[in-house]
């Protein structure tokens, strides 16, 4: 049997900043691909495990940490999807505050930039079919896990976490109702922190609750958002 596949990580990250989801890439500095944009992502080395490897090729071609990290897919079934070799990559995704890093692209990458899901460059390889597995992940995942606060600062405003919703989602909500939605969960505290709004009246800061999301998952608890 003559097998000579290569083995990559590609990294989906998501980031939301001032009402706009956006994503991170790279212009590639070497190779058919020259100075094209693409997904974060590279080889994984023998010595290394999946996840380390594209937490590796983040920190490595961008300087940015992530704090959530998830196995999507594994794509492979275009034999040519790389004109240099036949690769299976194995696609993650993340979600971060993209106000929180300063990029520095290195490496196999000389330029890097978050880039407004609504203004998608042609990407190289396959990268735009993998982008878009990875927003319809996202946007399923909203309505039954509460992965958007990886998006948001650790204090926020109710508000800001609707307009995430409304950013992602592409849609209008009900805000009154997706209030009472949420702080029915428990899953939010009230911090000491209130905005400074001139006009009306001040806003209260939240922040997610992690331990009490936890435990109430052990209690069979169904975080659900229509």
């Amino acid at each position: 049997m003559n097998q000579n596949i290569k083995i990559a990580v590609d990294a989906i990250v998501f980031g939301y900043h001032e009402k706009e989801l956006k994503v991170l890439l790279i212009k590639q500095k070497y190779g058919h691909y020259k100075n094209c944009w693409a997904l974060v992502g590279g080889f994984v080395k023998d010595e290394e495990t999946l996840t380390e490897a594209v937490i590796r090729e983040l920190e490595e071609e961008t300087g940015v940490k992530i704090s959530y990290l998830e196995q999507l897919y594994t794509f492979g079934d275009n034999i040519i999807r790389d004109p240099r070799y036949r690769v299976v990559t194995v696609a993650y995704f993340a979600l971060v505050n993209s106000s929180r890093f300063d990029l520095k692209a290195d490496t196999d990458a000389i330029d890097v930039k978050w880039c407004n899901v609504d203004e998608l460059p042609e990407l190289a390889y396959d990268h735009n079919e993998i982008f878009n597995f990875a927003l319809k992940r996202l946007k399923s995942k909203l309505s039954y896990q509460p992965i958007g606060f990886n998006l948001l600062e650790k204090e926020f405003l109710f508000s800001e976490l609707e307009n995430l919703y409304c950013t992602i989602l592409q849609k209008n909500i009900d805000r009154r109702n997706f209030r009472k939605k949420i702080l029915k969960f428990g899953i939010l505290q009230e911090t000491k922190k209130v905005s400074e709004n001139r006009h009306g009246r001040p806003a209260k800061y939240f922040k997610f609750n992690d331990k009490k999301y936890n435990q109430l998952l052990k209690e069979g608890f169904i975080f659900e958002i229509n």
